[in-house]
Parts: structure tokens; C-alpha cells; sequence
């Protein structure tokens, strides 16, 4: 019986600094982008109620709760992955 070898990825040598320098400004983005929507929400809710407008106040509440979900499936979804992947040998 063959019994087939795990096959584990792994950076090229003197590529995880890299790799992690990326990872870290990538996750920097993100939350960058999440606090930058937020205000945008908070914005359109205050000029709704301001301006009498309130399908824009609706649309901030809206914009605010598409935030926090996505700020909630952002800390969960990394976990989830690890679960199903596992370490990534094959």
C-alpha cells in the first residue's frame, strides 16, 4: 500500500519578513477602510436628519450595520478557514 507523503507549503527562504510586512498592511487597510465607512455612514445619517432627508438617514443606518457585519465576519472568517484547511498540507 502507498501511503502518499504530506506536501506542506512553505516561503522561499528570506520571503516571511516580506510576506508579514504585507499581511500586516494589508490588515492596516482593511481596518482603514472599515473606519473610513463608519464615518461615511455617521455622515449620511447626521445630514439625513439635518436636511430632512430621510432616505439618506436610512441609508446610513443601513451603511453602519453592513460595517459592523462585515467588521464581525472579518475577525470570524480567518478562524473558519484555519478549521476547514486545517495547517495547508495536502
Amino acid at each position: 500500500m502507498i501511503v502518499p507523503l504530506k506536501v506542506c507549503p512553505k516561503a522561499p527562504p528570506g520571503a516571511q519578513p516580506l510576506v508579514d510586512q504585507i499581511t500586516g498592511n494589508v490588515a492596516w487597510g482593511v481596518l482603514a477602510v472599515f473606519g473610513l465607512a463608519a464615518l461615511v455612514s455617521i455622515g449620511a445619517i447626521a445630514a439625513g436628519k439635518m436636511l430632512a432627508m430621510p432616505h439618506a438617514s436610512k441609508w446610513g443606518v443601513v451603511g453602519l450595520c453592513v460595517v459592523l457585519m462585515a467588521a464581525i465576519i472579518y475577525m470570524i472568517w480567518p478562524g473558519m478557514l484555519d478549521g476547514v484547511v486545517g495547517n495547508g498540507c495536502v
